[in-house]
Protein backbone atom coordinates (compact mmCIF):
# COMPACT_ATOMS: atom_id res chain seq x y z
CA UNK A 1 0.00 0.00 0.00
CA UNK A 2 1.29 3.41 -0.93
CA UNK A 3 0.84 5.97 1.97
CA UNK A 4 2.59 8.80 -0.37
CA UNK A 5 -0.59 10.99 0.14
CA UNK A 6 -1.69 11.17 3.34
CA UNK A 7 -0.82 13.37 5.91
CA UNK A 8 -0.34 11.75 9.20
CA UNK A 9 0.51 14.62 11.07
CA UNK A 10 -2.22 17.15 12.61
CA UNK A 11 -2.31 20.46 11.62
CA UNK A 12 -2.91 23.16 14.66
CA UNK A 13 -2.23 26.42 12.56
CA UNK A 14 -6.15 27.53 12.37
CA UNK A 15 -6.75 26.11 15.94
CA UNK A 16 -3.75 28.57 17.23
CA UNK A 17 -5.35 31.34 14.81
CA UNK A 18 -8.75 31.07 16.59
CA UNK A 19 -7.62 30.62 19.83
CA UNK A 20 -5.18 33.92 19.68
CA UNK A 21 -8.35 35.76 18.19
CA UNK A 22 -10.70 34.33 20.67
CA UNK A 23 -8.29 35.92 23.51
CA UNK A 24 -7.66 39.55 21.97
CA UNK A 25 -11.39 39.70 21.76
CA UNK A 26 -11.94 38.53 25.49
CA UNK A 27 -9.05 41.48 26.36
CA UNK A 28 -10.70 44.25 24.68
CA UNK A 29 -13.94 43.33 25.83
CA UNK A 30 -13.75 42.49 29.30
CA UNK A 31 -13.44 45.67 31.17
CA UNK A 32 -16.73 46.54 29.17
CA UNK A 33 -18.51 43.82 30.79
CA UNK A 34 -18.23 44.93 34.61
CA UNK A 35 -21.82 45.34 35.99
CA UNK A 36 -23.05 48.28 37.76
CA UNK A 37 -25.61 50.43 38.36
CA UNK A 38 -25.34 53.68 36.44
CA UNK A 39 -25.27 56.69 37.62
CA UNK A 40 -23.21 59.76 36.47
CA UNK A 41 -21.05 60.32 39.34
CA UNK A 42 -19.71 63.76 40.05
CA UNK A 43 -15.99 65.17 38.90
CA UNK A 44 -12.73 65.56 40.74
CA UNK A 45 -9.60 65.43 41.16
CA UNK A 46 -9.08 64.06 44.74
CA UNK A 47 -11.04 60.66 43.63
CA UNK A 48 -10.44 57.90 46.21
CA UNK A 49 -9.51 54.05 44.23
CA UNK A 50 -11.88 51.81 44.10
CA UNK A 51 -11.32 48.39 45.53
CA UNK A 52 -12.83 45.50 43.87
CA UNK A 53 -12.79 43.79 46.73
CA UNK A 54 -15.28 46.31 48.62
CA UNK A 55 -18.87 46.45 48.88
CA UNK A 56 -20.49 49.38 46.43
CA UNK A 57 -23.46 51.08 47.72
CA UNK A 58 -25.30 53.02 44.63
CA UNK A 59 -27.71 56.11 44.59
CA UNK A 60 -29.50 56.96 41.42
CA UNK A 61 -31.04 59.98 40.61
CA UNK A 62 -34.06 57.96 40.98
CA UNK A 63 -33.33 58.02 44.92
CA UNK A 64 -33.02 53.84 44.60
CA UNK A 65 -30.52 52.35 46.96
CA UNK A 66 -28.69 49.54 45.67
CA UNK A 67 -25.57 47.37 47.03
CA UNK A 68 -23.91 45.55 44.72
CA UNK A 69 -26.55 45.48 41.85
CA UNK A 70 -28.88 44.42 44.19
CA UNK A 71 -31.73 47.02 45.00
CA UNK A 72 -32.47 47.32 48.71
CA UNK A 73 -35.47 49.31 50.23
CA UNK A 74 -34.18 52.18 52.77
CA UNK A 75 -35.93 50.56 56.06
CA UNK A 76 -33.81 47.66 55.17
CA UNK A 77 -30.81 48.93 54.14
CA UNK A 78 -28.87 48.99 57.94
CA UNK A 79 -30.46 45.44 57.93
CA UNK A 80 -28.56 44.46 54.87
CA UNK A 81 -25.24 46.13 55.26
CA UNK A 82 -25.11 45.07 59.16
CA UNK A 83 -25.15 41.52 57.05
CA UNK A 84 -22.49 42.33 54.77
CA UNK A 85 -20.29 42.99 56.93
CA UNK A 86 -20.96 39.80 59.11
CA UNK A 87 -19.94 37.84 56.36
CA UNK A 88 -16.98 39.87 54.65
CA UNK A 89 -13.70 39.28 56.51
CA UNK A 90 -12.70 42.51 58.79
CA UNK A 91 -11.59 45.84 57.52
CA UNK A 92 -14.12 45.88 54.57
CA UNK A 93 -14.92 48.88 52.70
CA UNK A 94 -17.96 50.00 51.47
CA UNK A 95 -17.66 52.47 48.76
CA UNK A 96 -20.48 54.88 48.20
CA UNK A 97 -21.42 55.99 44.51
CA UNK A 98 -24.28 58.33 44.58
CA UNK A 99 -25.01 60.37 41.22
CA UNK A 100 -24.36 64.20 41.41
CA UNK A 101 -28.14 65.10 41.02
CA UNK A 102 -29.20 63.30 44.05
CA UNK A 103 -29.53 65.64 47.09
CA UNK A 104 -26.77 66.12 49.29
CA UNK A 105 -29.24 65.70 52.26
CA UNK A 106 -30.18 62.01 51.07
CA UNK A 107 -26.11 61.19 50.70
CA UNK A 108 -25.11 62.45 54.19
CA UNK A 109 -28.56 60.44 55.27
CA UNK A 110 -27.18 57.41 53.86
CA UNK A 111 -23.57 58.26 54.89
CA UNK A 112 -25.21 58.04 58.61
CA UNK A 113 -27.00 54.79 57.63
CA UNK A 114 -23.75 53.41 56.80
CA UNK A 115 -21.90 54.51 59.85
CA UNK A 116 -25.09 53.22 62.42
CA UNK A 117 -24.68 50.06 60.57
CA UNK A 118 -21.17 50.04 61.63
CA UNK A 119 -19.04 50.64 58.87
CA UNK A 120 -15.77 51.68 59.78
CA UNK A 121 -13.99 52.11 56.14
CA UNK A 122 -16.09 54.53 53.83
CA UNK A 123 -14.88 55.66 50.16
CA UNK A 124 -16.54 57.86 48.55
CA UNK A 125 -16.35 57.42 44.34
CA UNK A 126 -16.34 60.13 42.31
CA UNK A 127 -15.18 60.34 38.42
CA UNK A 128 -12.00 62.02 37.66
CA UNK A 129 -12.14 64.35 34.54
CA UNK A 130 -10.23 63.11 31.40
CA UNK A 131 -7.49 65.83 30.61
Amino acid sequence: MNNKGLISEINITSLADVSITLLVIFIITAPMMTPGIDVNLPRTDASLPHDEEGVTVSVNKELQIFVDNEQVQVDNFEAKIRQIINSKPPGIIIYLRADKEVDYGFVVEIVGRLRKAGVKELGLVAEIPQG
